[in-house]
């Protein structure tokens, strides 16, 4: 009767080997957050053919987009976890819980890939009577709420930027701006309309560089080689290292519960996919870092990027419900 017991599991685990080695035996759906054009989609549809030749399969991509790319995210999150299905998204899910957006985010998931991040950077009008971060702040210390600062709402990046400086420095007396986009606010800030915006380095890069506005910090914790004479936020305030690297990301992942071997299989094919140089050039042109983290390394920055995230709007008073509800320890915590 032993023999006959390991027999059958030998031969379910010749099986399962088998099946592995397989995958992908038909088509995968992967489900991008947001519409056709955007920059989820773009970057998705550049690095996922990349990825095919690796895999030896396809990728059948699709958009579903609606509430606020939440709707995508149910989906997945509700696929099962073969293998079959992939969710293309950006960073917005890690904040769906503190903002009354949905009830489920990345923790339901595991990373395959994040793909790259952009740099944020506070970039201000040519005429601003100040050239750097530390010029900056000390004249909004003379001159409280004077300054205008550009917005797109709570939970954007300016939003998330301007609680960081705020408590970083203990606090930041100027005037939000609200606009429709970091277009609009762009082209605002080089009008005159408002003396500063924090904005993601791809965006502004080509009105740095034509003079139409001027840099006053990069966001990270190393000097860009896109901007190298651009100053970094932590040489003028190593607090801000707690927060940082930080800015909007690009991902694949896939419901947890997905097995070891074909999670491996994907982030392998996801990892070769970006190393394309034809994927390498697009984030470069747009202004993004590169990334192609799996893995701990993935889990370890979604956290850390959450917790940062979260409890700076949540001190900023932007949240609908505190980070704390949801277990999202303060950073340092």
């Amino acid at each position: 009767m032993k023999r006959i017991i390991i027999g059958a599991l030998g031969a379910f685990a010749l099986t399962a080997t088998a099946a592995v080695a397989e995958y992908p035996e038909k088509e995968i759906q992967g489900i991008i957050q947001w519409g056709a054009g955007g920059s989820t989609d773009t970057v998705m549809r550049s690095v996922t053919p990349h990825a095919e030749e690796a895999l030896g399969g396809t990728v059948v991509m699709q958009n579903m987009t609606g509430a606020v790319g939440a709707i995508a995210l149910n989906h997945v999150a509700g696929s099962p976890a073969d293998g079959y299905t992939l969710l293309m998204g950006a960073e917005n899910p890690m904040l769906y819980k503190v903002m009354g957006l949905g009830e489920k985010d990345y923790s339901e998931f595991t990373p395959i890939s994040i793909l790259a991040r952009g740099t944020p950077i506070l970039v201000a009008n040519p005429d601003a009577p100040f050239n750097d971060y530390a010029e900056m702040m000390a004249y909004i210390g003379e001159n409280p709420g004077e300054v205008k600062f550009g917005s797109t709402g709570p939970g954007g990046l300016p939003s998330v930027v301007t609680a960081m400086i705020s408590t970083v420095e203990g606090g930041l007396d100027v005037t939000a701006v609200p606009y429709d986009g970091d277009g609009p606010a762009l082209t605002a800030l080089q009008g005159g309309a408002i003396d500063v915006m924090p904005a993601v380095l791809g965006a502004a890069i080509e009105g740095i560089r034509a003079g139409n506005i001027k840099p006053l910090a990069i966001f990270d914790v190393e000097a860009s080689d896109k901007l190298p004479d651009a100053p970094i936020v932590t040489d003028f305030n190593e607090a801000y290292s707690t927060y940082l690297p930080w800015g909007p990301f690009f991902g694949v992942f896939v419901p947890k519960d997905t097995p070891e071997d074909v999670v491996a299989k994907l982030s392998d094919a996801y990892a070769k996919g970006a190393e394309h140089p034809d994927f390498i050039q697009l984030m470069d042109d747009r202004g993004f870092t590169m990334m192609a983290i799996y893995g701990d390394e993935a889990e370890a920055f979604l956290s850390k990027w959450q917790q940062g995230t979260a409890w700076l709007l949540q001190d900023a008073g932007l949240t609908k419900t505190s980070p704390e509800e949801f277990g999202i320890a303060r950073p340092g915590e």
